[in-house]
């Protein structure tokens, strides 16, 4: 094998990229650029595939075209960088390769230059599979080899071009691209702050935006009227496959707006970008849906309306039946909920067994089914049952002939939440294939203001405390029945995923303060963690509100990909750790002493 010498120091141009070169080049000189994705050597002759980030052109070195870039070429192996110039040539009859772009051209190599060697690298860069063959954590760690792949090229790309869509859309609608402080005080938004030591203030400390929300009111405030932004925000929370600790968010605000003004505006500047990125022509309008019917109809505040199976409440007709397990529930306030499952009437008794498992982890006791066949409704608990009796619950949920009917019984919120998830899982078990049909977007409105925590003995804001009540329900937030109040908030949902969200706010500082007051803070509790934000109210604030779109799940959602990680660049696994840089890791005793520091010890 010879020897062979990079050319250190040297910046050399090139006159396409490896994706560009068609039959209408043969002819001409070229200068390329890239990596070696393959190298073949067939009887004498090497051939290249050369790629870079728009792809790749399969390049020759051949004795008789340049016998010195042939020798070199000899050494050279997968991923090290090259630089050569040659001329275009038609590929041979019968080896055109029609699954590459370039496949009608071969440039053959007369000038070759190394710029850098590369070692067998521990994952295979050229892999072509949609999903890698590697676990995660390799492909972490090395992250900077797995950005190679075309997959993931396409992806970064594809997340490049969506927010300069979105920036091209809210420019249009008069948005203002205005940045907010990354290091600001900490107040409570409904998850743990990243907080950093102040060296110059001992003893103090900043916080991680969780979201720019008091910046982005404030600039309400301060006359800028629309304001987006492309924010980084950080939560210290349990992570899962659509949650990191560091993403992105749209963030978006308008002065004098009420809930139709947000939703009209975003729900047109979501079509124009799904249009512009996907070629998605959404001609209907996006379908809306109070809090209250989410819930009663598909168990969940952010339902897949691409599943058009509803649930429904047989409370009382299943209270008329002699089946004491219905008769106790309803007796003691509990409630019954049912769901049609269209075509599930094969289902097996294994099936049934694994989905009675299956809502048991959402806490339902039980799980009653019923077959509809031609020739009337069959179950295991028929003889509780007049035919009537049956007869009425099939109607009540829309049952016919092939479908299989399901009933939990059990406290309100469990019934409901277990039989939502039943509702995706018998799909799941159908295997109807819900990534084939439409998207299905939705604005879920109306939400309750406010949530009673039986452990705290507290209630919390289901958003954030900046939120405002619906007009109808002053009467009630100034009563103190606080679980009466529903707030103008939405949140726009994909697929059953909730990819945005926001809410009208409260611009008035007296309104603010019985918000507060709802939310047991005390007067110094306000004033130590709101104070200047409650004080700018104060100074003429507008009618306002907003939304934040997540951007990774936005685009994980429409590309029908597991986990938001496959676009973030640089993601952190489940334990919150980048295996690329192994951090977060230990810092010297120096630093921690420059911080006014010291690390807890635990007992021996």
């Amino acid at each position: 094998m010879p020897v062979l010498t990079l050319d250190r120091g040297i910046i050399l141009k090139s006159t396409h990229h490896c994706n560009a070169l068609r039959a209408a080049d043969i002819g001409k000189t070229v200068c390329l650029r890239g990596w070696v994705d393959r190298r073949r050597d067939h009887g004498g002759v090497i051939f290249i595939d050369l790629r870079d980030r728009e792809g790749k052109t399969q390049v020759v070195l051949s004795p008789d075209f340049s016998p010195d870039c042939h020798k070199n070429g000899e050494g050279i192996r997968n991923e090290w960088v090259l630089w050569i110039e040659g001329t275009v040539k038609a590929r041979p009859e019968g080896m055109v390769n029609p699954k590459m772009s370039t496949g009608e051209v071969d440039v053959y190599v007369q000038t070759l230059k190394i710029l850098n060697k590369s070692q067998n690298p521990p994952i295979a860069v050229n892999d072509t599979h949609e999903d890698a063959p590697e676990g995660e954590d390799v492909r972490l760690r090395y992250r900077y080899l797995d950005l190679r792949r075309p997959r993931q090229q396409r992806l970064v790309r594809l997340k490049s071009d969506f927010l300069f869509a979105w920036r091209e859309t809210l420019h249009k609608l008069g948005f203002c691209d205005i940045e907010t402080p990354i290091l600001m005080k900490s107040t409570p938004e409904g998850a743990r702050d990243f907080l950093v030591p102040s060296r110059l203030n001992p003893g103090m400390f900043y916080a991680l935006p969780q979201s720019p929300q008091t910046y982005k009111q404030l600039l309400m405030v301060s006359g800028i009227e629309k304001y987006y932004q492309i924010a980084k925000c950080f939560r210290d929370e349990d992570l899962r496959a659509d949650r990191q600790p560091e993403f992105m968010q749209i963030d978006c605000e308008m002065s004098f707006v009420d809930v139709e003004d947000v939703l009209q505006t975003f729900e047109q500047a979501s079509k124009e970008v799904v249009k512009k990125i996907w070629n998605i022509n959404l001609t209907e309008n996006f379908q809306r849906l109070p809090y209250k019917d989410a819930m009663e109809w598909y168990g969940s505040d952010k339902p897949d309306l691409r599943l058009d199976w509803k649930m429904f409440d047989v409370s009382e007709i299943g209270a008329q039946s002699q089946f004491q397990v219905f008769q106790q529930v309803v007796s003691s306030g509990g409630v019954i909920k049912g769901l049609a499952a269209k075509g599930c009437v094969d289902f097996t008794r294994k099936i049934i067994d694994d989905l009675t498992q299956f809502v048991g982890k959402y806490g339902a006791k039980g799980l009653v089914w019923m077959r509809v066949k031609p020739e009337g409704v069959e179950t295991q608990v028929g003889k509780f049952f007049t035919p009537e009796q049956l007869e009425a619950l099939r109607i009540a949920l829309g049952g016919e002939p092939g479908d299989m009917l399901f009933f939990i019984a059990g406290p309100k919120k469990i019934a409901t939440e277990a039989m939502g998830q039943l509702r995706l899982e018998a799909a799941r078990q159908k295997g109807i294939p819900l990534h084939e049909k439409p998207h299905k977007f939705l604005w879920v409105t109306d939400f309750p203001l406010f949530e009673y925590s039986e452990a705290d003995k507290r209630w919390y804001a289901v958003h954030h405390p900046f939120t405002a009540p619906r007009d109808s329900d002053w009467d009630a937030l100034i009563a103190g029945r606080y679980g009466e109040v529903y707030a103008k908030a939405y949140d726009l949902v994909l697929n059953g995923v909730e990819i945005g969200g926001g809410s009208i706010r409260i611009h008035d500082a007296e309104v603010q303060e019985v918000a507060f007051k709802a939310l047991g803070l005390s007067e110094k509790e306000v004033q130590d963690k709101f104070g200047y934000f409650v004080e700018a109210f104060r100074y003429g604030a507008p009618p306002h509100g907003g939304l934040a779109f997540g951007v990774d799940r936005f685009l994980s959602t429409l590309e029908h990909r597991p986990s938001i990680r496959d676009f973030i660049p640089f993601p952190k696994t489940s334990s919150g750790m980048s295996l690329m840089e192994n951090c977060p890791s230990e810092v010297s005793l120096d630093q921690l002493q420059e911080l006014h520091l010291q690390l807890g010890r635990k007992n021996k």
